[in-house]
């Protein structure tokens, strides 16, 4: 079974639980947190990660890092199954997986847009009504910019591209005038 799969599974099965208790935000922040710790944390990494370390000792371990950071009961307990089914070392992916499944159920879509340089503020605005329209979901931005684009932008949501630079204009014509 992929990780993707894995991190899906255990996503939906975390949004049914924290969307019912009402803690979707604060857990998926203590989880985010969570992650970050471990990824910067060699000798977690290295314990969490490791099939030689004995469930025992990394139960322990879990267990003290939990009461010092005084998550909520369900991120204590989320973090434990993940560690009886060795899963821990997949939480990245199954925040990243969470943070997809909490917006689809909110009926929010993600978009990431590409542009040449910075984005003006009221162009953003105008950005967010048009994918909120194109969509028929609330759009949650976010921008980078990449100046071999050399202008025009490129969104893209999930799996669909809109590619309106100005580079991808010009491949397109040479293209056309080559064939």
């Amino acid at each position: 079974m992929s990780s993707e799969t894995v991190a899906r599974r255990y996503a939906s099965a975390l949004a049914d639980v924290i969307i019912e208790k009402g803690e979707a935000v604060p857990v998926q922040g203590e989880l985010a947190a969570w992650g970050k710790m471990i990824a910067e944390t060699s000798a977690l990494l290295e314990v969490f990660g490791n099939p030689t370390v004995p469930y025992d000792k990394k139960g322990i371990i879990l267990n003290e890092l939990i009461s010092r950071s005084r998550v909520r009961p369900t991120t204590a307990n989320f973090l434990r199954t993940l560690l009886k089914n060795q899963r821990l070392s997949d939480l990245p992916q199954v925040n990243a997986k969470l943070a997809q499944v909490l917006d689809e159920r909110a009926g929010v879509v993600s978009a990431e847009i590409t542009s040449a340089r910075p984005v003006a503020e009221n162009t953003k605005a105008l950005l967010e009504q048009k994918l909120t329209q194109l969509t028929g979901k609330q759009a949650r931005l976010s921008f980078a910019t990449d100046e071999s684009l050399i202008g025009g932008i490129v969104t893209r949501i999930g799996s669909t591209v809109y590619d309106g630079s100005v580079s991808n204009q010009l491949r397109r014509l040479r293209e056309e005038l080559a064939g």
